[in-house]
């Protein structure tokens, strides 16, 4: 599924043909997602301009002038902006076109329909979703000492507390596996027998991958018109994740494989060592 650095990819694409342009009509043809879409947000959103284009955790927020719509992809779902050229007729997962004045197309597609597409007129700060996140990963919020103070009452693994939304968003299963790869910190770890020394290591850790899977991305924005709407995938070399049985490029250990919380959890046995 989309995570937050195929979300933020996204975010940019959308970003040049979305900001300050005028919302002219609004077609949906599903409003059966994860939560029903308002019957009303065609009329809602018509003649609206659009002021921003942001993101918090997951979530795409496109604020207008009356509040902001809030998009989630879900397991699936993607945006695709299409010029006038480009609109063919709309496919069988092609949920909502939103056309703009600037001759440009906004396109849902969801083939299992299990994203979001949310109106919310309240500050976007205090909407049920959003209010209880923690920080953004590559925010200087997050740094080793807010870390370890979130560490300090938590039993759980250190993989579970990293991908813990309440604790740091955005911190999907591959990142979480490369970054505690290159932390030297075995996923098993109990969280609450963290050092500060290793939370300086994995937060510092949890930045670069991100940054670098975002910077990777990067090469989607100049076709952003002309791609499919799926931004690619971290496409940096990855260390661990998806490598079950093959050596290690450090030590040439087998890289081993379990399951936790039913999330595939790749590591090194001598890089990571065990710290329970």
């Amino acid at each position: 599924m989309p995570e937050l650095p195929e979300v933020e990819t996204t975010r940019k694409g959308i970003k040049p043909y979305l900001e300050k342009a005028t919302i002219l009509a609004v077609t949906i043809r599903q409003f059966s997602l994860r939560w029903p879409i308002d019957e009303h947000l065609a009329d809602i959103l018509t003649g609206q301009q659009i002021q921003r284009v942001g993101r918090r955790a997951k979530y795409l927020l496109i604020t207008c002038d009356n509040g902001t719509l809030m998009i989630h992809l879900g397991m699936s779902g993607s945006l695709r902006v299409l010029d006038s050229v480009e609109r063919s007729q709309p496919g069988k997962h092609d949920h909502i076109d939103i056309e703009i004045d600037n001759g440009h197309l906004l396109r849902y597609t969801d083939p299992r329909r299990f994203g979001a597409i949310l109106w919310t007129s309240e500050p976007i700060k205090n909407h049920r979703l959003l209010s209880h996140l923690g920080p953004e990963p590559l925010l200087k919020y997050f740094d080793a000492d807010y870390l370890w103070q979130q560490a300090q009452t938590k039993r759980c693994s250190v993989k579970t507390l990293i991908m813990n939304g309440h604790v740091v968003v955005g911190v999907g299963n591959i990142y979480a596996n490369e970054s505690l790869f290159l932390a030297r910190i075995h996923p098993k770890t109990t969280a609450n027998t963290l050092s500060l020394t290793q939370c300086e290591a994995l937060t510092e850790q949890i930045k670069s991958v991100l940054g670098k899977a975002i910077k990777a991305g990067g090469t989607t924005l100049k076709d952003f018109t002309k791609s499919d709407g799926k931004p690619g995938y971290f496409a940096q070399h990855l260390h661990v994740y998806g490598r079950k049985g093959e050596d290690c490029f450090y030590c040439k250990s087998k890289i081993q494989h379990y399951k936790e919380t039913q999330r595939a959890t790749y590591y090194c046995p001598l890089c990571q060592p065990i710290s329970i």
